[in-house]
């Protein structure tokens, strides 16, 4: 953690020349006698770091002196993208060059290189957040990382269900997604995602293709997760929500159910209750999930979920008699 904010705190003064020890402290989230003990661990690896008291003083760094960190491959700048997810550096094989934030070290380096980490941005994504927590053997990454970073056509082959299914993809990016690699490809120029895991068979072919212009990655992936989280909410329920509820329903159903319900919404009525139509994957996830809102909700229909609340409100009531 400490190596980590040497460089950072280094980074920042290459950028600024300048700066006082309590705005580094502000924006590092440490101490200002943090500061001061990190300036002197830099100056004792060799950075000519010097200190000046009284106004307009601060932390300064020697005029015309850089770290020599411009020198970075194209790969190593690339995989500083990934310095936050020690996995995806080495499913990758880029390898964990450094630790410290990419937007201070792509700052220092030279206009040739931002341009190759920019191109890492446009087809490497880590969406962090859990999903299906599973991690799976990326036996077929390395070879499709390849073929996404070069820009050449893929044949693979891919289990669906048991079936074994043949397609020749345009391969646009990579994402991971809470341990699960997926690939991102243009089929007969529609976008489509891949499980890698899935993947049975891959080849690399010598033709080249071209990416779709404007094509983000992050952003199609954002609207290709949202759209994955509807289709599973195939159930709906009408209930009433105390203010209570409202405001906190986000936080007990996915943020599509929250969404929709949000949208529905009529009220508040004389004492404060909304009624929303809530979308959810199924009855028993539903009795769940609105469980966790008791009191300050009430089933209007079905029936069959109001009595399943019912019937946990008695248990709870019982077990805690």
């Amino acid at each position: 953690m400490r190596a980590s904010r040497l460089m950072s705190l280094m980074f920042m003064l290459q950028q600024r020349r300048a700066a006082t020890a309590a705005a580094l402290a502000d924006e590092l989230g440490v101490s200002i006698r943090t500061i001061y003990r990190d300036v002197g661990a830099l100056q004792a690896a060799g950075v000519p770091l010097w200190t000046e008291s009284g106004p307009g003083g601060g932390i300064h760094l020697v005029e015309g002196w850089r770290t020599r960190l411009d020198g970075l491959t194209g790969d190593e700048a690339a995989a500083l993208f990934l310095a936050g997810a020690p996995s995806a550096v080495a499913d990758l094989g880029l390898g964990a060059v450094l630790t410290a934030a990419e937007t201070k070290v792509v700052a220092t380096l030279p206009p040739e290189l931002r341009g190759r980490a920019g191109r890492l941005r446009e087809r490497f994504h880590l969406d962090a957040p859990g999903w299906f927590n599973r991690e799976e053997p990326p036996a077929a990454l390395a070879a499709i990382a390849e073929a996404v970073w070069a820009g050449r056509r893929l044949d693979i082959a891919y289990d669906r269900s048991g079936r074994t299914v043949r397609r020749r993809l345009d391969p646009l990016g990579l994402v991971l997604k809470a341990g699960t690699w997926y690939l991102v490809a243009a089929h007969r120029a529609q976008v489509r995602t891949y499980r890698i895991g899935r993947v049975t068979e891959v080849s690399k072919r010598d033709e080249r293709f071209t990416r779709p212009e404007g094509f983000d990655l992050a952003a199609w992936w954002a609207r290709s997760a949202a759209e994955f989280d509807r289709s599973l909410l195939r159930y709906t329920c009408r209930v009433r929500l105390a203010p209570w509820a409202y405001r906190h329903l986000r936080h007990y159903v996915s943020p599509a159910s929250a969404e929709a319900a949000v949208q529905s919404a009529k009220g508040p009525d004389a004492g404060g209750w909304y009624e929303v139509t809530l979308p959810t994957e199924g009855e028993d996830v539903a009795a769940r999930q609105l469980t966790g809102l008791a009191p300050d909700v009430e089933v209007l229909d079905p029936p069959s979920l109001r009595e399943a609340l019912r019937r946990i409100g008695a248990a709870l009531a019982e077990a805690n008699a």
